[in-house]
């Protein structure tokens, strides 16, 4: 790709509405056919027209805000306490655009003591306080699993040794209504060479386990299409073992052409970029084709591009325009 002269995404937006130095909040940078991109702080994108009209309509909302790290990041995450009441008084906010059986998934990294090998609790306390400020049903808890993950931190990991490597981030599901729209079913798993073997045989040893559970001897001869997934995510293990609508969008050349075109233009990729296959899972879990889904910290618009891949309208908000610049060429 031929190098082109730095832009910034304020040259290719629509403005609404100005503040009081005369420069746009929020601004529409890109729009395709299923979704808009917005560029600016959330806390000023939710007062936007396009927001504003989606107000009680949204199926989704799937996010990964900035980790409650504790030092400075170059996009932007909050620290302590700071980041607690942040994400508090973002709740209400985020949850009036839901639809009444629409969720909101949010992926929380975890966080460490300053200058210490012990673990903060602040990740935690932000989930609660954002589900009480909202007045949210906790859903379920699953865990993302990445075997990949760069060994850290890395001053009680790869330095002193005296730590494991943080490996995972937790992804909280919450909802309006102890009942929203879900199906597991969208989200099955293949079976097992062992699961298709006992399907072929239709037979397999009943009767009670030491659990005291009583497995029926016709209770597993069903052919359901696939297994239930577990709440143990996990997308780097082999393709046979990740749900079918998820593998169509596990792209790793995509991920690399973003990388190059955002050196081509001379700006940053985002360092933070969120799994594909995560952002699939649940707009197959949680949605159906022609619903809406939300990202109010897009990044790189992982989740707009999922979202449109898979037939559902999308709306991201980010404030960096750099990372708005370079998300353009995941629609291209």
């Amino acid at each position: 790709m031929p190098k082109t002269k730095k832009r910034t995404a304020s040259s290719i937006a629509d403005h609404d509405g100005r503040d009081s130095t005369g420069r746009p909040p929020v601004t529409s940078a890109y729009s395709t056919r299923s979704g808009t991109m917005l560029q600016g702080r959330v806390e000023d994108a939710l007062k936007h027209r396009v927001l504003r009209s989606k107000r009680g309509l949204v199926n989704l909302v799937f996010t990964s805000p900035p980790f409650p790290l504790i030092r400075k990041k170059k996009y932007g995450n909050r620290v302590g306490e700071d980041y607690l009441s942040w994400l508090r008084d973002l709740a209400p906010k985020l949850t009036e655009l839901l639809a009444d059986d629409g969720s909101i998934v949010i992926e929380i990294g975890n966080a460490w003591e300053p200058g210490s090998p012990t673990m903060s609790t602040l990740p935690l306390r932000a989930l609660l306080a954002f589900q009480e400020a909202a007045g949210l049903q906790l859903c379920q808890h699953m865990i993302c699993h990445n075997t990949a993950r760069l060994p850290g931190p890395a001053e009680w990991v790869t330095v002193r040794r005296i730590r494991l490597k943080d490996s995972y981030t937790h992804v909280w599901w919450m909802a309006k209504t102890a009942f929203p729209k879900a199906d597991n079913r969208r989200v099955l798993l293949p079976y097992s060479a062992e699961m298709k073997d006992l399907l072929r045989r239709r037979t397999y040893n009943a009767g009670e386990r030491p659990s005291e559970h009583i497995v029926g001897e016709k209770s597993f001869l069903t052919d359901n299409g696939g297994a239930i997934s577990a709440s143990l995510l996990e997308f780097d293990e082999p393709a046979s073992r990740v749900p079918i609508d998820v593998q169509k969008v596990a792209n790793t050349r995509h991920e690399a052409e973003y990388v190059r075109y955002c050196k081509s233009l001379g700006i940053p990729p985002h360092p933070a970029r969120m799994q594909p296959q995560l952002a699939a899972f649940f707009i197959s879990f949680l949605t159906s084709p022609g619903d809406t889904v939300i990202d109010p910290f897009a990044g790189s618009n992982t989740t707009g591009w999922v979202a449109e891949q898979m037939g559902r309208q999308w709306l991201s908000v980010e404030a960096s325009a750099d990372y708005v610049l370079g998300s353009k060429m995941r629609f291209q």
